[in-house]
């Protein structure tokens, strides 16, 4: 038989057991009993508000209108209810779902399936659940598995997530783990290794150690201290990876900076400058700026309207430099295309085409043709065709070849 029990409001009450429901007056206290203390109700527990429970606490459910305190661990089988108000918990807690206008605090680990916090939410210990919704901000120092986290402000978790999907508004920092989607309206910041599946950021985007995933697309600047596997990297300002870049394609619109190598299966295109300490390969690349790397490889086509320096060359099927560009390194190429104005060091390649007012070191080509008022400061070799126009200065005589060091 259920035997509900009341506790008149600013009066302190000693339970052991309730079999039925309890109920707690504005400022009432419950002191559990037994070592350690604790409370066991097997109802529903309803509270009027300011309420203070001194005790481990269990009960099917528990509703109320106002704070509560609970110093020790809450479990409760089905759903905890917290209107205009805040629920803290000293231990740990337990629930299947838990819906608090204000704010929830817990000193120790959260286990639930669903929470909805108008304000805030901080965990001290771990945190696994289905889905977390809160309009204000997310804090976790402990590992924290969930399948949705959707945060209207901030989200910081201090240890290793396991996220399938998060979604926050303004800013979220983990420590690194396992996150498959990522939307996040301001900055987002990993301190650790990180696997993903895609990144959808407006701002700005921070990552550490050696990260793997599939689509990133950034409205600022990425940024990443340590490695890189990818599929796609769409970013509208800038790109910094201080060790190797892998992917398949990267369209940045600012600048690009790789300490290492940069390794892409497909295309490579940039508004800017691109500056990479080792080597680049992609099957096309397009630079509207500078292009800076040990070795710059393409498949296809290199294309750059500024200015290129290497230190082992460009070698592709197509290479075209822009008007006034300057190249510091050889080219080697089916097909090079110099705008005018350029300035190029040596030349190697099947045609080779000059505009108006270019200068080049040495060529070697097959078919080669030069516009009017071009400088060739060094050798000119071919083996097939040379077409040459007005005012063209070459320090030394033509000389056709059977062969070019292609």
């Amino acid at each position: 038989m259920n035997s509900n029990v009341s506790i008149p409001a600013h009066q302190t009450s000693t339970l052991d057991v309730v079999e039925g429901n309890l109920s707690l007056g504005e400022h009432a206290t419950v002191k559990g009993m037994g070592k350690p203390s604790s409370l066991k109700v097997s109802g529903t527990i309803y509270c009027e508000g300011d309420n203070i429970f001194e005790c481990n606490l269990s009960a099917r459910s528990l509703e109320a209108d106002g704070d509560v305190t609970v110093y020790g661990n809450l479990t409760v089988e089905n759903r905890v209810r917290v209107e205009d108000g805040r629920l803290e918990v000293y231990g740990s807690m337990s629930a299947k779902s838990v819906d608090i206008d204000e704010s929830l605090r817990v000193n120790e680990h959260l286990t639930v399936e669903e929470v909805d916090v108008g304000g805030s939410i901080k965990v001290e210990g771990n945190v696994k659940a289905k889905e977390i919704d809160v309009g204000g901000s997310f804090r976790s120092k402990g590992e924290t598995v969930a399948e949705k986290i959707d945060v209207g402000g901030s989200v910081s978790v201090e240890s290793k997530v396991d996220i399938i999907e998060l979604e926050v508004g303004g800013t979220a920092k983990v420590n690194g783990g396992k996150i498959r989607r990522i939307d996040v309206g301001g900055s987002f910041e990993a301190e650790n290794s990180l696997e993903f599946e895609k990144i959808d950021v407006g701002g700005t985007v921070r990552l550490s150690g050696d990260n793997k995933g599939l689509e990133i697309e950034v409205g600022g600047s990425l940024k990443v201290e340590g490695n890189l596997e990818f599929e796609e990297i769409e970013v509208g300002g800038k790109v910094e990876i201080s060790g190797s870049g892998k992917g398949q394609e990267m369209d940045v619109g600012g600048k690009v900076e790789v300490g290492g190598s940069l390794t892409l299966s497909e295309s490579l295109e940039v508004g800017g400058k691109v500056e990479v300490g080792r080597n680049i390969s992609a099957k096309n690349i397009e630079v509207g700026g500078v292009l800076d790397a040990y070795k710059v490889e393409a498949e296809n086509r290199v294309e750059v309207g500024g200015s290129i320096t290497t230190m082992e060359g460009v070698i592709a099927r197509f290479v075209e430099i822009g008007k006034r560009g300057k190249v510091r390194g050889l080219i080697r190429a089916e097909r090079v295309v110099i705008g005018k104005e350029a300035s190029v060091e040596n030349i190697y390649g099947k045609e080779v085409y000059l505009k108006n007012g270019a200068i080049a070191k040495s060529i070697y080509g097959e078919h080669v043709k030069i516009e009017p008022h071009c400088h060739i400061l060094g050798e000119l070799h071919y083996t097939n065709e040379l077409k040459i126009g007005e005012n063209v200065t070459l320090a030394k005589e033509p000389q056709k070849v059977n062969k070019i060091p292609f």
